[in-house]
């Protein structure tokens, strides 16, 4: 870097922006910045974190992970003392807000927790493990200076390339998908297997079942509108469709997906393309799997969660119709959780089915299992225990007959 840090009795002036500061999360560098090292304690680190502080480690590596839960656990502690003497406004729109306000303040007084990495991405720490590969594939080349980053983004980098590595495995497929870093991972599997399990609409079904001639099969097309990782696209082709394309415009999905594709020997079936929404053409099936949350992303992992203004979903909605083929169908894969929440409205939902030419030709529906909705201590356990997640089979509005 081009400058020596404050000491940490020094915080009265501000310094200098950190030169080669990095951040996926797009948070701004710290303007004050302290040289920490083991004898940081986690008092001091919530009070200089409070203040704006970045503390930038220069002691064991594996220390600065301790001090980091340590600090966690702190604020933890402290904000659950608050909402007992501030509980939030009434209503799960408020108690959501306020959640994730508080998760969004808690990811930013552990980003200033920071990492010093050299050019080629070494930790010059002790005891530091080798994230070169974890960082070459999320960050891109190694530069010619060395950069400063959260260790709280740091290790998120490292469990997502090990993610990667590993990959999950996903039963629907009958084989695994290896997710890239900020690329929805596929480990809550049941509307995947709602994917699986839902009856085709009955012109992509003849493909299916090898009854029609071979012209007539070689026709038959599905569309996976949001990509991601690939494994809707994946499961699809492993149905009997012919061809699948799969659109993503996020080029991190779009490597990723092309990755797994690869992988599993569907290149001559399906392709990745750089769309938003819809390609050209028409389609048997069209699946989407947008977003679930209706709001603003913040962070790099926000965007497979949360659709801004729910963009996404009336995207999809207002331009399916018009990309079936007669008889086709959209299948809308969406969790309810936004209307536990107050987020948005069943009437709503099916407003929207209406104002696009839709109709509901059947709803698939499954309980989602995840640990969050075993945990009596999440602030929006009460909205997890209650979520469903469906599939909604669409097809084009019947035109009314006149009398």
């Amino acid at each position: 870097m081009s400058r020596t840090p404050q000491k940490p009795a020094d915080l009265t002036h501000p310094s200098p922006p950190l030169t080669g500061w990095h951040s996926e999360n797009h948070w701004p560098a710290p303007e004050t910045v302290v040289v920490a090292d083991d004898r940081m304690t986690a008092d001091a680190a919530y009070r200089l974190a409070k203040s704006g502080t970045g503390m930038l480690w220069a002691g064991d590596f594996q220390n600065a992970r301790q001090l980091l839960g340590a600090l966690a656990r702190r604020i933890d502690h402290i904000d659950t003392a608050r909402r007992r003497t501030h509980p939030p406004r009434r209503g799960p729109a408020a108690l959501f807000e306020r959640t994730r306000a508080d998760a969004h303040e808690r990811a930013r007084l552990l980003g200033l927790v920071l990492i010093p990495l050299d050019a080629d991405y070494t930790i010059a720490l002790r005891r530091a493990p080798d994230a070169r590969a974890a960082c070459l594939e999320t960050y891109g080349p190694a530069g010619r200076t060395a950069t400063v980053t959260s260790l709280r983004e740091l290790l998120g980098v490292m469990g997502a390339h090990e993610w990667r590595v590993r990959g999950v495995d996903v039963p629907a497929l009958g084989g695994s998908i290896h997710a890239h870093y900020g690329v929805f991972s596929p480990v809550r599997g049941e509307y995947l297997d709602l994917v699986l399990a839902a009856p085709l609409p009955a012109s992509a079904a003849t493909a299916a079942t090898g009854t029609a001639n071979a012209a007539a099969d070689a026709s038959r097309t599905a569309f996976d509108i949001g990509t991601g990782t690939g494994v809707i696209a994946a499961i699809l082709a492993g149905r009997g469709f012919d061809r699948v394309i799969g659109t993503d415009t996020a080029p991190r999905a779009l490597a990723c997906a092309r990755e797994n594709v690869a992988r599993l020997g569907l290149t001559e079936t399906v392709s990745i393309e750089d769309i938003d929404l819809f390609p050209s053409g028409l389609a048997d099936l069209i699946v989407c799997n947008p977003p679930w949350i209706p709001g603003a992303a913040v962070t790099a992992t926000d965007h497979a969660v949360y659709d801004p203004d729910g963009q996404m979903l009336q995207g999809f909605l207002s331009g399916l119709a018009s990309h079936l083929t007669p008889g086709g169908e959209g299948w809308l894969v969406l969790s309810d959780i936004a209307e536990h929440l107050g987020l948005r409205s069943r009437d709503a939902l099916l407003d929207q089915f209406d104002d696009a030419g839709l109709e509901v030709v059947a709803r698939l529906d499954t309980k989602p299992v995840h640990r969050k909705a075993a945990d009596a201590d999440d602030p929006l356990h009460a909205a997890r225990t209650a979520e469903v997640t469906s599939l909604w089979r669409l097809r084009a509005a019947s035109a009314p007959e006149r009398p």
